[in-house]
C-alpha cells in the first residue's frame, strides 16, 4: 500500500473542468484570526437545524444580490516569457455577501485586466476590482471601485444570508449565467455526496466539496447554490470524464466561511498544512509490530516534511491516535457532529498560527504533542499559478526558467530528470539543495549559440563554477565575475546528467546578447522574484563559497526593464 498524504502533496490527475467561459484556456508571520462570523454569514454549523425543504418559491430569492461578472484577461506566456501574453474574456457569477463585497470564484477573475459586474434587469456595467483572492480554495472577493456607484446600484440590496451544510438527498437551487447568457438561469438538483476532493483551479489542493446533480455549466462559476433562501454553497466545477453524467460540485459553507473570516484582517493567509504523509494501519500483523492494540485506531506517519508544520515534531513510525480530541480510525477518518470525515477536516478549520493537539503512539507508549500550523510552500511547484508574470533570464539566446507546473505544460517537457524534480520536489525534500530548479527551456538561434539544442530541457547545476540554487544565481553568475578555474574567458554551464558542459566565449556572448534581443524583439531580458520557500525559517543554512569558482562579492542584482509589465500581489486591475 502506498503512503497516503495527510494534506495535499501531489497533484491528482482528475478530469475536472474549469467553469470560466473563456475564448482562451487557462495557463498555466501568521496572525490569529478573530472568531467573529463574516458579514451576513451564519456559523458553518447552522445547517444542522436546517429543514430538509427545497427552494420552492424562486420569487423569494433576492435576485438583485446576484451579479453577472464580465472579465477581460491577460494570459501569461510561459513559453515566450517576455511577451505580454494572449488576451481573452469570460463570464461568471457572483453574489453580495456584505457591504461592497461580492463573492465569486478565483478562477473567474484570475489573470484579469478589467472586471465589470452587472445586476439583474440593469444594463449598467459597474467597474469592479479584486479585493482578496484565494487560489488554494478557488474563492475571491470583489468590490465596486466607486463607492458612490455601489450605493446608487446596490445600496438597498440585502446580502444573501449564509446557511450551513445541506443534508443528503435534499434539493438545492443553482443560480447563475451559464454559457455566458445575458439572462439569469435557475436550475435544481439533489445533494448526492459530501466529500473531500481536489479543487481543479490549483490542481493540488483538497478541500470539502458537495456533489449535486443540478446543471452547473461554464458561467455558473461563483454563483450561489441556495436552500431555503440561504446560501449553502458556491458553484465552481463540473466533471468532464466520459463515465460521469450530471455531476457538478459546489464549495460548501465551511470553506466559504473560513475564507471570509481569514480576510477580515485585510489579508489572506492561505490554508495551513501538517505536510505529513500517513499510512492506514489496517493490517493486524503491522499493528502487532508497532505494539498497538487491535482496536482499529490510528494511522502511521511515513514522513513529516521538514519544511512543514510538523517537521521536527512528528517522526517516521509515529502513530496518530487522535487530533484535537477526535479519535482517528485506522482508515484516517474521524467523527465530527455525527458525521465521519477525513481527519484533514480538523486542519481545514484552522488558521495560520493556530495549534493542533495530537495524541501519538511512539516507542510503544502514548504521548501528546502540539503542532503550530503554517502554510506548506514546496508543494506550490505542482500548483497552477495565476496573476503572476513568468520568471526568466535570457542571456545570449539561452532562456533559463524556474521549474513549476505552468512551465511543464507550456514547454511540454518530457525529460525524465526534470520530471523527477517536478514530481518529488516536496516528498523527497529536493528543495533543500535547490530551492528553485532552473531549466534551460529554449535557445533562440544565432551564430553564437549553434549546437546547443541538446542541452534544452536540462536542469542547470552550475554556471561558471557557481552552484545554481535560484534564478538569481543564474543572473549573477552570467553578469558577475564568477569563473571556473582556468576558464576565465568562457561561460561554462554544466547541466545535471551531462558529462560535457555548455561553453560560450564571454566576448562573443556579450556581443550576441544585444543582437539576439533586437532580432527577436525582446524588450527586457529578465524577470526575477524572490522564491517564497527562502522565507521558511530554519530550512536553509547560510550559503558557502562555491568550490571551483570565485565567490561573487559585488554581482549585480537583476531588475526588469522599465517597460516590463509589473506583477501584482493579487488579481487586481
Amino acid at each position: 500500500m502506498s503512503p497516503k498524504p495527510l494534506r495535499r502533496l501531489y497533484p491528482l490527475a482528475a478530469a475536472f473542468l474549469f467553469l470560466t467561459f473563456s475564448l482562451l484556456p487557462a495557463p498555466a508571520g501568521a496572525q490569529q484570526k478573530e472568531p467573529a462570523a463574516p458579514p451576513a454569514a451564519a456559523d458553518a454549523d447552522a445547517g444542522a437545524d436546517m429543514p430538509e425543504a427545497e427552494q420552492a418559491d424562486v420569487s423569494q430569492i433576492e435576485f438583485e444580490a446576484i451579479i453577472r461578472v464580465e472579465v477581460d484577461t491577460k494570459q501569461p506566456n510561459f513559453r515566450v516569457p517576455w511577451n505580454i501574453g494572449g488576451m481573452g474574456n469570460g463570464v461568471g457569477t457572483g453574489f453580495l455577501v456584505g457591504k461592497n463585497q461580492f463573492l465569486t470564484n478565483a478562477h473567474v477573475v484570475s489573470n484579469n485586466r478589467l472586471i465589470y459586474i452587472k445586476k439583474v434587469n440593469d444594463p449598467k456595467p459597474y467597474k469592479a476590482r479584486v479585493l482578496h483572492v484565494a487560489h488554494d480554495c478557488d474563492l475571491a472577493l470583489l468590490e465596486v471601485e466607486s463607492t458612490d456607484e455601489f450605493e446608487s446600484g446596490f445600496g438597498k440590496v440585502k446580502p444573501l444570508p449564509i446557511g450551513g451544510i445541506p443534508k443528503l438527498n435534499t434539493t438545492v437551487t443553482a443560480i447563475g449565467y451559464p454559457i455566458g447568457g445575458e439572462r439569469i438561469s435557475v436550475t435544481r438538483g439533489v445533494v448526492s455526496r459530501v466529500d473531500f476532493r481536489p479543487y481543479s483551479h490549483s490542481g493540488v489542493d483538497f478541500h470539502l466539496t458537495i456533489q449535486v446533480d443540478a446543471a452547473i455549466n461554464p458561467g455558473n462559476s461563483g454563483g450561489p447554490v441556495l436552500q431555503n433562501n440561504q446560501v449553502v454553497g458556491v458553484a465552481f466545477q463540473g466533471y468532464s470524464g466520459a463515465v460521469a453524467q450530471n455531476t457538478g460540485y459546489m464549495i460548501p459553507v465551511p470553506v466559504v466561511s473560513r475564507f471570509l473570516k481569514d480576510v477580515k484582517d485585510g489579508r489572506y493567509d492561505y490554508y495551513v498544512d501538517l505536510a505529513t504523509q500517513t499510512l492506514n494501519v489496517l493490517n493486524p500483523a503491522q499493528r502487532i509490530a508497532l505494539g498497538l492494540p487491535n482496536d482499529d485506531i490510528g494511522v502511521m506517519v511515513c514522513e513529516a516534511d521538514p519544511a512543514g508544520s510538523a517537521g521536527g515534531v512528528l517522526k517516521t513510525e509515529d502513530v496518530l491516535l487522535s487530533i484535537d480530541g477526535h479519535e482517528i480510525a485506522s482508515d484516517g477518518f474521524i467523527e465530527i457532529e455525527g458525521e465521519r470525515v477525513n481527519l484533514n477536516e480538523i486542519i481545514e478549520r484552522k488558521y495560520a498560527g493556530d495549534t493542533v493537539k495530537l495524541e501519538i503512539w511512539r516507542n510503544r507508549k502514548q504521548e501528546t504533542v502540539e503542532v503550530k500550523l503554517d502554510r506548506f510552500i514546496p508543494y506550490l511547484i505542482q500548483a497552477n499559478t495565476y496573476d503572476k508574470q513568468p520568471e526568466f533570464v535570457l542571456f545570449a539566446g539561452m532562456q533559463f526558467q524556474p521549474l513549476d507546473r505552468n512551465l511543464m505544460a507550456a514547454h511540454n517537457i518530457s525529460d525524465l530528470q526534470v520530471r523527477y524534480f517536478f514530481s518529488y520536489f516536496a516528498s523527497e525534500a529536493l528543495y533543500k539543495e535547490r530551492p528553485q530548479v532552473i531549466v534551460l527551456t529554449a535557445v533562440l538561434p544565432d551564430s553564437a549559440n549553434t549546437y546547443l539544442e541538446p542541452y534544452v530541457h536540462k536542469v542547470i547545476d552550475t554556471i561558471n563554477g557557481r552552484k545554481i540554487r535560484t534564478l538569481q544565481d543564474v543572473y549573477d553568475a552570467l553578469h558577475g565575475d564568477a569563473a571556473e578555474e582556468g576558464h576565465g574567458d568562457f561561460h561554462v554551464i554544466r547541466c545535471l546528467g551531462e558529462g560535457r558542459p555548455l561553453v560560450m566565449e564571454r566576448a562573443t556572448a556579450k556581443e550576441a546578447h544585444q543582437r539576439i534581443m533586437a532580432k527577436y524583439n525582446v524588450n527586457f531580458d529578465n524577470h526575477i522574484e524572490r522564491p517564497e520557500i527562502l522565507d521558511v525559517k530554519g530550512l536553509f543554512d547560510e550559503a558557502e563559497p562555491e568550490k571551483g569558482g570565485k565567490k561573487d562579492q559585488d554581482t549585480p542584482k537583476a531588475a526588469p526593464a522599465k517597460d516590463a509589465p509589473k506583477p501584482t500581489a493579487q488579481a487586481g486591475n
